[in-house]
């Protein structure tokens, strides 16, 4: 099915559905209402567009018949002029409508839950990881998000061999979602005496936050052990049993929080980190299964995929998924990755078009 197709039904459901508004049996039905008034919403912002389309292709026919006829060269001055506004303007619109025909991920309005560990490297991984975690604070922060810490697990040193956290924001998943991989630093280690570069690694997983009603976990599933924290933390952090390990039984995903004094606040924040895993685990299973599903060229969100490296020496930071290099390292780990996150999207939706082989003017 081709584009023009494609909107001609969006088209015609619009209609449908502006039909089922006017029913007065759905105005009772607050809940139906709401849902369809939605949908409206939302194909009418294509329709309007398609429309739009449509009156500007009639005007270049008309134009192009014009010009034809046209018996003086004031006439076919103008009339060329309007053929190639026009032109232009159809161009504009076949690609807003591509856009626009691109599904849209369900998750990406959703908050992500962060997990960055320590890879190869010691010391200077953790050190690395900390850096990653100011990093996407500072971007958060910039983008009006909220971070919340989960879970965290210093290291002497400083920096963590493990820390996890919540983003919550508008559009947190879509912009962040591409983060996922191995990151490799490569400088010198403030434990190294020789001056010799090193390379390290952490990894990234950006999980969408799981909502209560959309994984439902059996309690029977649940191994929940209560254990005294280890490692830095306040007063009363090693004194008390207030750490929590949570291990779901069939798939044996295990969770530990450990940075609340609240065992209770511990099993609500261990819950959350095991939601957003098991969730993640299921639509991996889900996206297996669909031998024909797109596979995007800007990565898999694969945790064994080097994605990115931040070189010291040469100041530089490279997205190995779109060639992307920026010779801005410093302000990069201070959260300025909005031209990784832009160019990493683009691409995504320019692999998606190309599944959109026919434009509305073919």
């Amino acid at each position: 099915m081709n584009l023009t197709s494609k909107l001609d039904e969006i088209e015609e459901k619009l209609g449908e559905v502006s039909e089922r508004l006017g029913d007065p049996e759905i105005l009772k039905d607050q809940a139906t209402y709401r849902e369809l008034a939605r949908v409206h919403s939302e194909l009418a912002v294509v329709v309007d567009k398609y429309r739009e389309f449509k009156n500007v292709r009639s005007e270049l026919e008309e134009a192009r018949k014009m010009l034809k006829e046209a018996e003086d060269a004031e006439m076919e001055e103008f009339l060329r002029s309007e053929i190639e506004t026009l032109d232009a303007r159809e161009a504009s619109l076949d690609e807003e409508l591509k856009l626009l025909l691109i599904p849209a991920d369900p998750r990406d309005e959703k908050n992500v839950i962060v997990e960055i560990r320590a890879g190869a490297g010691g010391d200077e991984a953790a050190l690395f990881a900390g850096d990653l975690f100011r990093m996407y604070s500072r971007y958060s922060e910039s983008q009006g998000w909220r971070v919340e810490s989960l879970s965290s697990s210093p290291s002497e040193l400083g920096g963590f061999k493990e820390v996890i956290f919540a983003v919550k924001g508008e559009g947190a998943y879509s912009k962040l979602k591409f983060e996922s991989g191995v990151h490799r630093v490569q400088r010198i280690p403030v434990t190294e005496s020789g001056g010799r570069i090193h390379t390290s690694t952490a990894t990234v997983a950006v999980l969408p936050e799981a909502e209560e009603v959309e994984l439902e976990i059996d309690p029977a599933d649940l191994r929940i052990d209560i254990f005294r924290s280890t490692g830095p933390g306040g007063q009363s952090v090693n004194t008390t049993d207030s750490a929590v390990r949570i291990t779901h039984l069939p798939t044996g995903v295990v969770v530990s929080c450990q940075d609340e004094k609240s065992q209770l606040q511990n099993k609500e924040k261990a819950l959350r980190i095991l939601r957003a895993r098991l969730l993640k685990t299921e639509q991996e299973r889900q996206q297996r299964e669909q031998a024909a599903e797109r596979r995007s060229q800007v990565g898999t969100g694969d945790r064994s995929e080097r994605i990115r490296t931040y070189n010291y020496p040469q100041g530089r930071v490279t997205d190995h998924r779109v060639g992307l290099t920026l010779y801005n390292l410093e302000g990069v780990l201070d959260g300025g990755i909005s031209e990784f996150v832009d160019t990493l999207r683009a691409t995504d939706n320019a692999e998606k078009l190309k599944e959109l082989s026919t434009s509305p003017a073919g």
